[in-house]
């Protein structure tokens, strides 16, 4: 492919696709305000509505005036952005016996899920104060015999907070997964569907991640919550083909803009685990 043919709207719908089949953390999180964002700096209010009351009905007394509901709003602002640019050298391209922009904008798409990943990743300190199991001063250390239900616990968590037992979700790191992997109660069930995703555990689905957040370079952050609890936004906000002034050569630049907030920390819990 030359920048000749080069077609901006397919080339994002390319990285968009490309982007969201390596995203792991992008799969615990709502898009629900995607689509009111207008690149870098824009702001999205979200409002929140209150409790319903709920009250017992008299035939006699009929019911009462229509209750006021409370509400409240916060903003999703999209402060972040990442950006690629990359060329391919037109003797190699004619060498090459692949599209090598193409593959590119594969690697590209890759680099940005990464990126987002670990950015989601670190809403993990959004978590209401009471829904933490381990600290990083005193974390838990699994075992074979214990891993499981440590995990368990944190369903137990949710539960305790209302959370719906539906679109719930646990990452874990590959050690993790590991002492997973030698318990009964686990591998009875366990399937690979798509990325990331191993199994279920108490309603919530299990995904293994390389960007599980850690501190003191041993010391693990393993979220879990509904996928209510963090909304995400985010979009390709530019993709250019060009002729580098000073290159023989073809270039793709990109520009993908984001953002998210935690609008609600009871539906998150975390557990701080320390690798044995």
């Amino acid at each position: 492919m030359s920048v000749q043919n080069f077609i901006p709207t397919i080339w994002s719908a390319r990285l968009n696709e490309s982007f969201k089949k390596n995203l792991v953390y992008g799969n615990i999180v709502n898009t629900d305000y995607e689509g009111e964002i207008k690149g870098q700096g824009s702001t999205v209010k979200i409002n929140s509505i209150g409790a319903v009351t709920i009250g017992t009905y008299d035939k006699a007394a009929g019911i009462g005036n229509p209750q006021e509901l409370d509400s409240s709003q916060t903003n999703l602002i999209i402060d972040q952005a990442k950006y690629f640019n990359f060329s391919v050298n037109d003797i190699d391209a004619a060498q090459a016996n692949v599209n090598l922009l193409d593959g590119g904008i594969v690697e590209a798409a890759y680099g940005l899920a990464d990126v987002v990943d670990q950015y989601i990743a670190g809403f993990y300190t959004e978590v209401k104060a009471e829904n933490v199991i381990g600290t990083a001063a005193t974390p838990v250390t699994p075992a074979v015999n214990s891993a499981y239900d440590y995990l368990v616990d944190l369903g137990v968590i949710l539960d305790e907070n209302d959370v719906p037992e539906t679109d719930r979700f646990l990452v874990i790191p590959p050690w993790y997964y590991g002492l997973l992997l030698k318990d009964p109660r686990f591998t009875k069930d366990a399937a690979v569907i798509r990325t990331g995703y191993v199994g279920d555990i108490d309603n919530m689905r299990v995904y293994k991640s390389n960007n599980v957040p850690i501190s003191s370079s041993t010391k693990y952050h393993i979220m879990a919550g509904h996928k209510s609890a963090i909304s995400f936004a985010g979009q390709v906000d530019s993709v250019e083909a060009f002729r580098p002034e000073k290159q023989f050569s073809d270039a793709i630049k990109g520009l993908q803009v984001f953002g998210a907030k935690c609008i609600k920390p009871e539906g998150l819990a975390v557990l701080t685990a320390s690798r044995s």
